[in-house]
């Protein structure tokens, strides 16, 4: 057996339901949440349990709610099994943060601070600076590039040998679906979000995510950590704390992140959160790679080796 990564999805992941029976039958899923609502000073859980789906899904509920519901996860895994010990942690944008209190540099309380502050300034930078984003399916990065260069969009996440996301102005999406249709894309699929996420119009929040950054505290990694923007491990907090204002604001580097581990000796990847968002775009990258989901309480059962 080779080395493990751990990996946390980000939004679009949400569901109504996630984590409910993870809550009401491991005491350390319901731990998490209970501590995720006394700090956040609202029923978190309650949204994730019972919705709806509207409201879940608005960005300055989802981020923290998939925040709680990756960590209650992980925590039972951790209390119900002999998880295999993580090479490398890994989180596809919101899920960075995750991946960070995995790791061991943030506390869920500080996790969940710079989540909410960070979605709120989300919000408000995409009333600001309306923009959308657009999933590229059958699209590599040289193609979705061309797009960009031709309507102003820009890369924002390279999911896949076969998935890019861009971002940008609202004036420019339908362009960009047009575009993309003429030059041999096969989908072009507008995502339900608030903004031009993981592009340069994120700048008024990335700028007001580095005041809330101050008043936290990010650790070493005990783990390392791959970053989005670089699809390289890091570990000091120093880095961590470049890493989280850099990623709004440059695109998400998923299948680069997935190729290094892979070429470090990463043949094992375990995804905690609702979903198998990040496991089919791995499977796409290394169809040879094992890969698990823990979600549910069956899922908890599962033999690593």
């Amino acid at each position: 057996m080779g080395k493990t990564a751990y990996i946390f999805p980000g939004q679009g992941a949400q569901v109504v339901g996630m984590g409910k029976d993870l809550y009401q039958n491991c005491p350390a899923a319901r731990d998490t949440y209970n501590l995720a609502d006394e700090i956040l000073g609202y029923k978190i859980s309650e949204l994730c349990f019972e919705g709806p789906l509207e409201e879940l899904t608005l960005t300055k509920n989802v981020q923290p709610a998939l925040l709680a519901t990756s960590i209650a996860i992980f925590k039972a895994a951790e209390a119900a099994n002999d998880l295999p010990p993580a090479d490398f942690v890994a989180g596809h944008s919101l899920g960075e943060y995750t991946a960070l209190v995995a790791g061991g540099s943030l506390e869920l309380w500080d996790a969940l601070t710079l989540v909410v502050a960070r979605a709120t300034l989300m919000e408000e930078a995409g009333v600001a600076n309306p923009g959308g984003m657009l999933a590229l399916i059958g699209a590599d990065r040289e193609l979705a590039e061309k797009i960009c260069s031709l309507t102003g969009m820009e890369v924002s996440n390279l999911n896949s040998p076969q998935q890019v996301v861009i971002s940008g102005p609202a004036e420019s999406l339908e362009t960009a679906v047009q575009t993309a249709a003429m030059l041999g894309v096969r989908k072009a699929i507008p995502l339900k979000v608030s903004g031009a996420f993981h592009s340069s119009l994120m700048k008024p929040a990335a700028d007001g995510l580095a005041k809330a950054l101050a008043s936290v505290t990010i650790k070493n990694a005990a783990v390392p950590l791959l970053a989005n923007s670089s699809a390289r491990p890091i570990t000091s907090a120093v880095e961590i704390h470049h890493e989280l204002e850099a990623q709004l604001l440059k695109p998400v580097l998923w299948q680069p992140s997935v190729e290094y581990m892979s070429e470090q000796g990463v043949d094992t990847f375990i995804e905690f959160g609702p979903g198998n968002v990040l496991s089919g775009l791995i499977k796409r990258i290394l169809p040879e790679a094992r890969l698990f989901n823990v979600n549910v309480i069956d899922s908890l059962k599962q033999k690593w080796s």
